[in-house]
């Protein structure tokens, strides 16, 4: 005979939080979490406000106990990474402190959907509970995390068209050419009282400096060791300064006045990653926003030398070599058979040590059927001596050549070759900013602008080279009009400051000097 089977129900404990069966009746503590979104005086009552009231809130239940008010103050909603009293709040919990949140809203515990669900299931598994106020949603009912799931998604909606409508502004103060600079690490600047970028005489003299030194012939590295050697730190207070520092100063745009707007973008609202803006996002060219430090064409001088640097070749093949500034021939002489550059070198011939300059191609090459000559250092100098003394000899003659090249470039094509350039640009930039053509007449609008803009570029870098051949030929009159006695030692700061290239041939050495002079001298 079968024994029907007897069922007793055993009813759930109702139990909220990491409180134990011990008690008659816990008391439930409960933990309010508070936040609010901007550092504005509003913003900043509501935030006291809000304190406040779940302060009175938690006290006037009987079967509750307050365990903290966590309140993030003016820091961004779409991630918790940086909310550090939410942070503090769940490491309560997770240590067993809490047994009950209460919020205002899903939108002030969390706009993104992921986060806010890693937290509620990560709470939901020590058995506590979430109430957000305005949405009536308690995570621990049966309906809950559905109601949730859907208001969250909501929420990171709002997010997200708060973060297009933020886009927007900054859009619009960008075409309106308003900057917005991070002055406090920034070589040179600062801000007054109206927070517009204005020059800090003392960075303004480093900056000069940097400009200054690169074009005498100075590497990063070089100009790096210099300032450290003087104590000069950096605009971060650092000592030590890096030649990738230094090369983001001699490109930065700011410098001479101008502003480049949205270098980079935030890729997307959640993850705030900017990335540099390769032409996905529009960009803001701004003249004349602030005063300058450099002048412009020195700046265009120094451009055009890094590309110099850059892009040395030498030799048949045009080879690539690296740029030097050790010595003030370094990079400088060139072999007149080959067209590959002299590098200086530690020779021992037979066990006589001496300091040579020699043909890279023979340097590197085992088969080269390069033949030019190996000459002695001193031998160089001596004759790099010989040819400035020559000019000193015949300074009056020099002089007059100097004077007549200087008419030839001033009278080369005027500076103001991009009037008509800017004009165009401008009209162009009006007619892309109204928004009101297909797709097809933007890009072409936007092409016509590139076009526009690269043979603005190039005019401008004419000019940077039509302005350092002038003073080129100026530093040169004036060391002829001042130097009276011949010069009997070799000196570096001189050669950097007056030679461009030397040229080795068989029997004599060709010396052009930076103001285009040119002298043959017999080794």
């Amino acid at each position: 005979m079968a024994v029907s089977k007897n069922v007793t129900v055993i009813p759930a404990i109702k139990r909220v939080g990491n409180n134990k069966n011990g008690e008659s009746k816990p008391k439930i503590r409960v933990a309010a979490y508070c936040r609010v979104s901007t550092d504005s005086d509003e913003q900043a009552t509501s935030y006291d406000i809000q304190i406040e009231h779940y302060t009175n809130f938690i006290q006037k239940n009987p079967e509750w106990e307050l365990a903290g008010i966590f309140a993030d103050d003016g820091i961004t909603g779409t991630n918790t990474k940086k909310r550090e009293e939410f942070n503090r709040m769940i490491d309560e919990c997770m240590d067993g402190n809490v047994d009950m949140i209460i919020t205002k809203s899903i939108s002030r515990f969390a706009r993104n959907t992921l986060d806010c669900l890693k937290y509620i299931r990560q709470l939901k598994d020590k058995n506590i509970a979430v109430f957000f106020e305005k949405e009536n949603i308690n995570t621990m009912d049966s309906k809950g995390e559905v109601m949730l799931t859907i208001m969250a998604s909501l929420a990171q909606q709002e997010s997200q068209s708060l973060s297009q409508n933020v886009k927007m502004g900054i859009q619009y103060r960008y075409q309106q050419g308003e900057i917005q600079v991070n002055h406090n690490r920034f070589l040179g600047y600062t801000k007054n009282e109206n927070k517009q970028l204005v020059i800090d005489p003392e960075g303004a003299e480093i900056v000069k400096r940097i400009f200054r030194e690169y074009l005498e012939g100075a590497s990063l590295l070089q100009i790096a060791r210099g300032l450290e050697s003087d104590g000069i730190l950096t605009a971060a207070s650092k000592a030590k300064w890096r030649p990738e520092t230094l090369k983001k100063i001699l490109q930065n745009e700011k410098y001479i006045g101008d502003a480049l707007l949205q270098k980079t973008y935030t890729v997307d609202f959640l993850s705030k990653k900017r990335v540099k803006n390769n032409g996905i996002v529009p960009q803001y060219y701004v003249e004349n926003s602030h005063e300058p430090i450099i002048p412009r064409d020195l700046y265009m001088q120094v451009q055009e030398e890094m590309v110099r640097r850059a892009s040395i070749q030498s030799g048949k093949g045009g080879k690539k070599r690296v740029y030097s500034s050790k010595y003030a021939l370094s990079s400088t002489v060139y072999c007149g058979q080959c067209g590959d550059i002299y590098r200086r070198v530690h020779w021992n011939n037979r066990g006589y040590k001496s300091i040579v300059w020699r043909c890279v191609s023979r340097l590197e090459e085992k088969e080269s059927d390069c033949t030019s000559p190996t000459i002695n250092e001193e031998t160089l100098q001596t004759a790099v001596i010989k040819a400035i003394n020559e000019l000193l000899g015949n300074k009056e003659s020099f002089l007059q050549s100097l004077q007549d090249n200087i008419a030839t470039v001033l009278n080369a094509e005027s500076d103001n070759a991009t009037d008509d350039v800017d004009v165009k640009l401008n009209d162009l930039q009006q007619e892309l900013l109204k928004q009101a053509k297909s797709k097809n007449d933007y890009n072409e609008v936007a092409d016509e602008i590139y076009r526009l803009r690269e043979l603005r570029q190039n005019a401008l870098v004419e000019n940077a080279e039509r302005e350092g051949r002038r003073q080129r030929i100026a530093e040169m009159t004036e060391f002829l009009s001042e130097q009276s006695n011949r010069l009997k030692v070799y000196d570096e700061q001189l050669v950097r400051k007056l030679i461009e290239k030397v040229t080795v041939f068989d029997d004599n050495l060709t010396i052009e000097f930076k103001s285009g002079v040119e002298i043959d001298v017999l080794i």
